[in-house]
């Protein structure tokens, strides 16, 4: 049976849409790459960064050497010293005990952190060694991390997300120490 004639004049006329069409095409694919390059960490929640850790690292070594005035509320007043930092950070916080690794809570103070105030726990063995339980924003929707592990302005920092707040230990502690010490750090501040 022959082709009929509307039939064969569609396949036989040229195509002159095709260039249309592949020009669109390729104009949507460059829009899509632009509009990702430019969105691409729009939706990546922030996370707490070797930065953090090295902030921490450095509260941790202007303070910690000092013998007058390393803490701005001692430890005798540690029930003002939460509440107060708490209302700071507008975060609940608390002093991990660390009694169990022969760290005693000498007190704290209120720092500038990257993302708005910070705090600083201080707490002192009998041979006078000080570790920190450093305590900032890490950003609104960070996620949860595990503990990561630097060594910062001389010292060893062990640093986490939690709570949309990051923790840092800082310490001359070895690093399976430290970790220990940290575990013990996070579930007394994990609730």
């Amino acid at each position: 049976e022959p082709v009929p004639p509307r039939l064969t004049e569609t396949v036989q006329r040229p195509r002159r849409a095709l260039p249309l069409r592949a020009a669109a095409a390729i104009a949507w694919l460059a829009l899509g790459g632009i509009a990702g390059y430019a969105l691409h960490d729009w939706r990546t929640p922030p996370v707490v960064t070797a930065q953090f850790a090295e902030r921490a690292a450095v509260a941790h070594v202007v303070y910690a050497a000092e013998v007058q005035h390393p803490v701005e509320v001692t430890a005798e007043q540690e029930s003002h010293l939460v509440q107060w930092l708490s209302k700071r950070l507008g975060k609940e916080l608390r002093t991990p005990d660390f009694t169990p690794f022969g760290y005693q809570l000498v007190g704290g103070r209120l720092l500038p952190g990257d993302k708005g105030p910070a705090a600083q726990f201080m707490y002192q063995d009998s041979h006078g060694a000080r570790l920190t339980l450093y305590v900032s924003a890490a950003g609104e929707g960070a996620q949860s991390s595990a503990f990561r592990y630097e060594e910062e302005a001389g010292t060893r920092v062990l640093y986490w997300v939690d709570r949309d707040l990051g923790f840092a230990l800082v310490g001359e502690l070895d690093r399976t120490r430290l970790m220990d010490v940290a575990h013990v750090a996070y579930q007394a501040l994990n609730f």
